[in-house]
């Protein structure tokens, strides 16, 4: 299966990834094609450089927000290239900007300077998760993108003394943010990764300025984020992991002390941070196969529920899948009395487990689970490419067991944007969208 392993030494932002993804082949062009897809397209472009960070060649890239109405780069669907290093960053302007009435806006991810003047967009997690929901990203992509934010949600939420749902993003919820955190996930599916791992992360230290006052680093947020991993505090002070690089790790990475003895290298790539240090302010990512096992142990929580609203088991799913959980379903039950019940069951892996059992907590009548270890799950090796059909281009799911392929399916998303513009039976382009893969492998 793809992986990556990503070498923290200088911390990690949402830029760097970018950066680094880049680099390691994803097609600048592909990566803004796709972040078009979002209700954004007026309010970003982005600037990407070839840098130079102690003598090591990188790619720093810049969410640069239009001033207004629809940015002229982003309006003819092009990426704007400089090459060199990066201008000049004012060391002493690293607090948040505020807005004229003097609420904090947004400590920026990139810390960079912004040639104009903008105002940043505070959005709440309900705004954020249906600007992804709606947009016509794959559904690989939204599902990633979720997962990260739901990471988010909850830290903020947990930190602040908030429902996540009642979380308003200001630090990470500005369009820039949206921007790394769906293109890291447009990034993995271009790459088609499937494990990510991650080694100890610097944070950094000292202190950063905002509305409060004097913030430690790692800020609290991305200190509960971090929870999962080992950190440290090396040299710099200065704020080297940001949330939105730390919720990537918290949703999708597991810790690696050092690369994994499966892992077949392809690809080094580097992408950069704003800071000159006195070591490359840079983030290392490695490419390529890993051939250890495909997952950590697994548990299913499972739980009898005959006083809900039903309404509820839908919203529920979808928490729970933005989460981390691997499959959730309900099975019908009879209880005492004779009541029409449900069973629960989440199946999760063992580092999603704490956080999809607080949420079962907190969204249902639940006040036990019972916790089974699994002691193995066969999976079929799974693969996904794109075909072009006559109705369009469909994402279409392949998988093999013992190298034999045992499935073909196409992308439901996809298929049902496709039949509605045709106006077709949605079954007319899955069929079509099987067959040409499966004529594609012989089949």
């Amino acid at each position: 299966m793809r992986g990556i392993y990503l070498d923290c030494f200088a911390g990690i932002s949402g830029n760097m990834l970018l950066g680094a993804f880049l680099q390691a082949g994803v097609p600048a062009a592909y990566l803004q094609q796709e972040l078009r897809k979002l209700p954004l397209t007026d309010e970003f472009s982005l600037n990407v450089h070839d840098v130079t960070k102690n003598g090591i060649r990188a790619v720093y890239v810049d969410v640069e927000l239009a001033q207004g109405g629809r940015h002229p780069h982003l309006a003819e669907g092009h990426v704007h290239y400089a090459h060199g290093r990066v201008r000049p960053v004012n060391l002493a302007d690293t607090s948040p900007h505020l807005h004229r009435d003097g609420s904090e806006a947004l400590a920026h991810e990139h810390e960079h300077e912004h040639e104009h003047e903008h105002e940043h967009h505070h959005r709440s997690w309900r705004d954020i998760r249906r600007l992804i929901e709606e947009s016509k990203l794959s559904a690989a992509v939204k599902g990633n993108s979720l997962q990260i934010f739901t990471a988010l949600a909850e830290a903020e939420g947990k930190v602040h003394g908030k429902s996540p749902e009642d979380v308003t993003f200001h630090e990470v919820g500005a369009t820039d943010s949206i921007v790394d955190i769906v293109g890291t996930a447009i990034c993995l599916d271009y790459l088609e990764i499937e494990r990510v791992f991650v080694s100890r992360v610097n944070t950094g230290s000292g202190f950063v300025k905002c509305a409060h006052g004097l913030m430690m680093v790692p800020a609290p947020a991305t200190a509960e984020l971090l929870k999962p991993f080992p950190t440290y505090k090396q040299e710099a002070e200065k704020e080297l992991t940001t949330p939105t690089g730390a919720a990537v790790l918290n949703a999708l990475a597991v810790f690696a002390k050092s690369l994994p003895v499966d892992f077949a290298v392809e690809t080094i790539a580097y992408g950069a941070g704003t800071w000159n240090l006195s070591f490359p302010n840079v983030l290392r990512l490695y490419l390529g196969e890993y051939a250890g096992s495909p997952s950590p142990r697994r548990y299913l929580l499972e739980t009898n529920i005959d006083d809900m609203n039903p309404q509820v088991y839908g919203y529920l799913l979808e928490r729970l899948l933005a989460a981390g959980a691997l499959d959730v379903w309900t099975t019908p039950i009879y209880m005492k009395k004779n009541r029409p019940a449900a069973t629960l069951s989440v199946l999760v892996a063992e580092d999603k487990k704490e956080p999809c059992a607080e949420i079962i907590f907190a969204e249902t009548t639940a006040i036990g689970l019972r916790v089974l270890a699994v002691d193995e799950r066969l999976e079929a090796e799974r693969q996904m490419a794109k075909v072009t059909t006559k109705y369009g281009e469909v994402s279409v799911k392949v998988s093999a067991f013992h190298g034999k392929i045992v499935s073909v399916s196409a992308e439901y998303e996809d298929c049902r944007q496709l039949a509605l513009a045709h106006k077709i039976p949605l079954k007319l382009v899955q069929q079509e969208a099987v067959q040409e893969m499966r004529r594609r492998l012989g089949d």
